[in-house]
């Protein structure tokens, strides 16, 4: 991708802007959190995520076999937000949002690629400025490494991932001197593979129950006067579907929902490669049930770990005295359409769990609740920008969460915008509209277009696109899309009309400068997977 002079100088004016504006509501916002300080009203934040969780696999969102108690527990106290979606369903890009409150075009990923070194606007770094003690424990997932983005601390655990001779993660060190003559991925499943295995070695070795466990440390020592904003980052489910022998057994003769294929996937059942870490192949019935297998299990212990920290909460007194969210970073296809992994725009990738719990008396709102407005991980910093009487939330793209509990509905968006750049092949490039009723997605390379009814049919079995009795509703959905990607310019709509983008265009204008910019997928790959 070239970058044009004029890229760099519209990059620098909307930094500008957005930190001129950040310093205004900076300077009117000072006495709202001194008081707010001073009164003790401000809660704990405390963010839990997980990397590539499939947004039904909750039983609190009917799932008729997945055992997540801990999560339910969350979502029956608090809300569900049943369509959560992450805009750029990969992990860089997602990461890049919840870091930012700004979608794709604006936070300048539009695919995988690397998270900027800094943004005008970050949310641990304006959480440390509002009076917060921040802290961050497992998955970052970030350039530098240990680029702190404004975090007081942060243990890592960044599974394979090596960026420079001098990082090792906190996890792997700590594994070393627990079991010295061990190696940690002696279970031989590879990052991104589709295969399912027990863990090998001791259950509290695995990265899953470290993450958990230091959490649990965290709360249990905190001793400082501010308040705190705790995220935890679990690195799985996604692959290696490596969970403990008992959960692997817990689901052993479970009745496990088959695949989701459409008859439009018949493209995808070729396997596009003779490797562990296909993109698409039918692998059959059996297969499928084998690596879901393994990924529910790893949810269920994921499960375990989120209900050993909302334990910790609730001994030291704490649990009405924290704001608690969970989510993903994007989903996990597992098979379904043929299809593995992620950063596709259907359901299984794009659609991921939201959901929170607020203390008492932060607002007056029923728990229980299951809430279907499109929402998105642009969202969440907002959300902790209210709860924390901190500045900067009118310069995002996302809203606060919080809005919706307080019924305040009529402004808040009609559908979400989702898009990645190329992924795996050309073929894989696409942009997307929902609003968790209808699905719209426009595929750059050729100019195909695919349009489903979530309402009729949730697994996108049939494609609607070239239905006579539906054409009103796919023009009414183009339109908006090009009335969205319009302000991009001609390489995006021309003459009133999508363009078709045959290359990849990995960054907006508006992505910071970074010492390393990848220009294209081989670059990618070679640094990243």
């Amino acid at each position: 991708m070239e970058i044009k002079n004029s890229d760099r100088c519209f990059n620098r004016r909307e930094a500008m802007k957005l930190c001129l504006s950040g310093a205004v509501i900076l300077a009117n916002s000072r006495r709202r959190i001194a008081a707010a300080t001073q009164l003790g009203t401000r809660p704990n934040v405390l963010f839990i995520m997980a990397d590539q969780y499939r947004g039904d696999c909750v039983g609190a969102d009917g799932h008729p076999v997945i055992r997540t108690p801990n999560l339910d527990r969350i979502a029956n106290e608090g809300v569900l937000f049943r369509n959560a979606y992450s805009s750029t369903p990969s992990c860089t890009p997602a990461r890049s949002a919840l870091l930012t409150g700004l979608g794709p075009w604006r936070n300048g990923m539009l695919g995988y690629g690397q998270v900027a070194e800094r943004y005008p606007i970050e949310k641990p770094r304006v959480l440390r400025e509002a009076g917060y003690y921040t802290f961050a424990i497992g998955k970052m997932h970030w350039s530098p490494q240990r680029g702190p983005h404004g975090f007081h601390g942060m243990l890592l655990d960044e599974s394979s991932r090596v960026e420079s001779v001098d990082f090792r993660s906190d996890y792997l060190s700590w594994f070393m001197s627990q079991a010295p003559n061990l190696q940690y991925d002696a279970t031989g499943v590879g990052w991104n593979d589709y295969l399912s295995k027990a863990y090998v070695h001791d259950e509290r070795l695995h990265p899953t129950y470290w993450t958990g466990e230091s959490a649990v440390r965290f709360l249990n020592t905190y001793n400082r006067s501010e308040p705190f904003f705790l995220k935890v980052s679990f690195t799985r489910p996604h692959s290696p579907y490596d969970p403990p022998q008992r959960f692997m057994d817990l689901y052993r003769d479970a009745d496990i929902p088959k695949a989701a294929v459409g008859k439009w996937a018949e493209r995808y059942i070729p396997r596009s490669s003779d490797r562990f870490d296909i993109w698409h192949g039918d692998l059959g019935e059996e297969q499928v049930r084998r690596s879901r297998q393994g990924y529910y299990g790893s949810v269920s212990f994921i499960d375990e770990q989120v209900g050993r920290i909302l334990e910790a909460l609730e001994k030291r007194g704490w649990l009405e005295e924290t704001l608690i969210v969970f989510t993903a970073d994007h989903g996990d296809m597992t098979g379904d359409h043929h299809l593995w992994r992620k950063s596709y725009a259907y359901e299984a990738s794009a659609r991921i769990p939201m959901m929170l719990r607020w203390p008492s008396g932060l607002i007056s709102a029923e728990r229980g609740q299951r809430l279907d407005y499109p929402v998105e991980l642009r969202d969440i910093l907002p959300t902790f920008l209210e709860v924390a009487s901190a500045p900067g939330a009118e310069t995002l793209d996302g809203r606060s969460l919080l809005s919706l509990l307080r019924g305040e509905t009529e402004t808040w968006r009609e559908y979400i915008d989702l898009e990645h750049d190329v992924c795996y092949d050309d073929s894989n490039h696409w942009n997307a509209l929902t609003d968790g009723h209808f699905k719209y997605i426009f595929h750059a390379k050729d100019g195909e277009e695919q349009l489903f009814n979530l309402d009729n049919d949730p697994n996108e079995l049939v494609d609607i696109a070239s239905d006579a009795a539906h054409q009103s509703e796919l023009r009414k959905w183009r339109e908006r899309m090009v009335e969205h990607l319009a302000e991009r310019g001609e390489e995006w709509v021309k003459n009133g009309k999508l363009a078709l983008r045959p290359k990849s265009r990995l960054y907006s204008p508006n992505y910071p400068g970074n010492s390393f910019r990848p220009q294209n997928r081989k670059e990618i790959e070679e640094k990243y997977y």
